[in-house]
C-alpha cells in the first residue's frame, strides 16, 4: 500500500517543496563517485531527485517506485530522459546487471514483514553485479526519531506550484518495531488531505543479519553525514 503523501498525484506535486533539504542526496551521489559505479539502480525513487541528479553527470540509472503519482513528478524533471523509470518495487525488476543499488530516506523502513523485506533485500541482489554494492539508511531505534513527529516540530507553510501549504505531523502510536504517525496537508483553495504511515525501526544487528542470509557481505556500517548519531548507512557486497 502506497502512502497518500506519494501515491496521491495532489500531494506528489508538492513533495520536493515540503521536503526541500535534501543534502542528503549529496552523500549517495558520492559513494555513486567513490565506488565507480556507471549503472545505478535507485529504489524507491519517489520524485527522482536523486536520480535525475546522477542522470546529469552521465550516470545509468534505473528508478523503480510504486507510487505512479511520483513518478509521474519524476519525468517532469531536467534530466529525466537520462533514467529509465519503472513502476514497481525491487521484486518485480526487469532483469539488470548494476553496479551500485541505493535506498535512501529511509526506505528501508516502509517495510513491515520479513518477508516483504527479505524479498526487497533478494531483489536488490538478484538485480547487481557480482562484487555490486547495496548502500541504504535506516533510522537508529536508540535515537527515538519520532519523539519529535509532532506538530511542534514539524509545522511548516511553504509557497509550492499549487499555492501555499501548511502542513504538520503527529505521531499515532509506539509499538516497537512499529511506529505510526499522520501527515496533515492543508493547501490554500481549503483543501486538506491527510497521509497515514507506518515504519518499522530495525536494529543494526538484526539488518547484518538479514543481508548476510541473502548474499551479501556487509562491508562497512557509516553514519549519515547529515544526521550523525542517527542513522546507520549499510554497505553490503555481492558475493
Amino acid at each position: 500500500m502506497v502512502d497518500a503523501l506519494f501515491g496521491v498525484p495532489r500531494l506528489a506535486r508538492v513533495y520536493d517543496a515540503l521536503d526541500a533539504d535534501r543534502s542528503d542526496l549529496e552523500h549517495y551521489a558520492a559513494m555513486v563517485t567513490e565506488f565507480g559505479a556507471r549503472q545505478v539502480l535507485d529504489v524507491g525513487c519517489g520524485t527522482g531527485e536523486l536520480a535525475c541528479l546522477l542522470a546529469r553527470d552521465g550516470v545509468d540509472v534505473v528508478g523503480v517506485d510504486p507510487a505512479e503519482a511520483s513518478l509521474e513528478v519524476a519525468r517532469g524533471k531536467e534530466f529525466a530522459d537520462g533514467v529509465r523509470w519503472i513502476h514497481g518495487d525491487a521484486t518485480t525488476l526487469p532483469p539488470l546487471q548494476v553496479d551500485l543499488a541505493v535506498m535512501t530516506g529511509n526506505v528501508a523502513q516502509v517495510f513491515l514483514t520479513d518477508e516483504d523485506w527479505s524479498a526487497t533485500v533478494n531483489g536488490v541482489h538478484g538485480a547487481l553485479k557480482p562484487g555490486g554494492r547495496f548502500v541504504f539508511e535506516t533510522r537508529d531505534p536508540a535515537r527515538r526519531a519520532w519523539e519529535e513527529w509532532t506538530r511542534e516540530h514539524t509545522h511548516q507553510t511553504v509557497p509550492t506550484a499549487d499555492g501555499t501549504v501548511e502542513s504538520w505531523g503527529e505521531l499515532l502510536s509506539v509499538e516497537l518495531p512499529y511506529v505510526s504517525f499522520r501527515g496533515t496537508y492543508v493547501f490554500s483553495d481549503g483543501a486538506v488531505l491527510t497521509s497515514e504511515s507506518t515504519l518499522r525501526f530495525r536494529e543494526r544487528g538484526e539488518v547484518e543479519e538479514s543481508l548476510t542470509a541473502a548474499g551479501f557481505a556487509v562491508d562497512a556500517v557509516r553514519e549519515a553525514p547529515d544526521r550523525p548519531g542517527k542513522e546507520f548507512v549499510f554497505v553490503a557486497r555481492k558475493q
